[in-house]
């Protein structure tokens, strides 16, 4: 039996769409070159955070925290979530007005969720922070979870709601057929009448298989691993002026990421460190925290992450073709945004429509003079 959905890329986003399919009615496959979770989706920070966002994002951001706090009821796993809290932190006294500044704009949207707290308030939620940090953005229920124990969780429940999932299989090419897609891959073909794209740093090649355009720059976002040491910081904490992601895992080992770049080749599906990067990394971690000064990095990794123009995701349908749908390009930031981005995509195959704003997602925002992007 043919699918109804075809879905390309098996990351979370794709999980997440397939599993939301699953439970509107629908009959999705999703095909994997490699193994679901083997790039961005699964080796990622974990953080799911509201805090910071591109505003656009926000509406979603806010949304997809309700299905975090909700997972078991959604994939019978916690995924490993923990509601710790995460901090954006200000060095300095104009580092912090700009926190201001952004929570009084994100306030005239109608948003609440962050909150700017002084240097007292910031200390007694992380009192090993370094004396000089002048204050923060504080949002209480965001937090972290387990990047791949969520994907596997979403993989399993797809399988027990009737979808399918072939690993192992990359797409050679994508053509139109009569009542739908038929799509061609390393072992075999598939036949549906809607196709969606959630091929990560890869989607600009599948958008362009169906005829859509977007610039697509796969980086690799590097993480470290320290040794165990002695509980220390409970929240995921994050700098307003230095590129920082950072928090301690429950076994004493902490976890040293933010935005620093290796090199990713997509073709060869490999990715190459910089270790000029990460050492910039571990000097932030020693200004922030210099009882750490000493601590050893046990090991370093970078996974392949699909990087958009204006740093905010492709998610809607193609303007090429019918039937066809997009989300991707989360640019180091998709993880939280899974559970609802994949509920929306279903939304649109559905109904064609969506309950949440899209609009400053859409695919040919790169081919419109009045972005300024291509």
């Amino acid at each position: 039996m043919h699918p109804d959905v075809i879905i390309i890329g098996g990351g979370l986003h794709g999980l997440s769409a397939a599993l939301h399919l699953c439970r509107a009615g629908f009959r999705p496959l999703v095909l994997e070159k490699d193994y679901p979770g083997r790039h961005a989706s699964g080796v990622n920070a974990g953080g799911v955070r509201r805090l910071g966002r591109h505003f656009a994002e926000v509406p979603l951001s806010v949304e997809a925290l309700e299905l975090w706090h909700q997972m078991p009821d959604l994939v019978d796993d916690d995924c490993g979530f923990s509601p710790c809290g995460q901090m954006l932190i200000a060095e300095t006294d104009k580092e912090l007005a700009g926190l201001k500044s952004r929570v009084r704009d994100l306030a005239k949207l109608g948003f609440d969720h962050e909150k700017i707290v002084d240097a007292r308030q910031l200390r007694s939620i992380v009192p090993a922070l370094s004396a000089h940090c002048a204050g923060g953005i504080w949002c209480a229920e965001d937090g972290a979870a387990n990047p791949y124990r969520t994907v596997s969780a979403f993989h399993r429940k797809v399988l027990a709601s009737g979808g399918r999932v072939e690993a192992e299989t990359a797409v050679t090419g994508i053509k139109r057929a009569a009542g739908g897609w038929i799509v061609e891959t390393t072992r075999g073909s598939h036949q549906a009448a809607v196709l969606v794209n959630t091929a990560g740093a890869w989607g600009g090649k599948v958008a362009q298989m169906i005829g859509d355009f977007a610039p697509v720059d796969p980086q690799a976002p590097m993480l470290m691993i320290t040794e165990r040491i002695e509980p220390f910081l409970t929240p995921v904490v994050g700098s307003a002026g230095r590129v920082l992601s950072f928090k301690q895992f429950d076994n004493g080992t902490v976890l040293i990421g933010g935005g620093h770049r290796g090199r990713a080749v997509p073709d060869d599906n490999i990715t190459a460190l910089d270790f000029t990067g990460l050492r910039t990394s571990a000097q932030t971690v020693r200004a922030l925290f210099p009882q750490l000064a000493g601590l050893r990095i046990v090991r370093a990794w970078a996974g392949i992450e699909a990087v958009m123009p204006d740093a905010i995701p492709v998610i809607g349908p193609s303007v090429a073709e019918d039937n066809a749908f997009h989300a991707f390009g989360f640019s180091a930031h998709g993880f939280q945004l899974g559970p609802i981005v994949g509920r929306l995509i279903a939304e649109l195959v559905d109904t064609g429509a969506c309950s949440l704003p899209i609009e400053p997602f859409r695919i040919n925002r790169f081919n419109d003079p009045a972005t300024g992007l291509s």
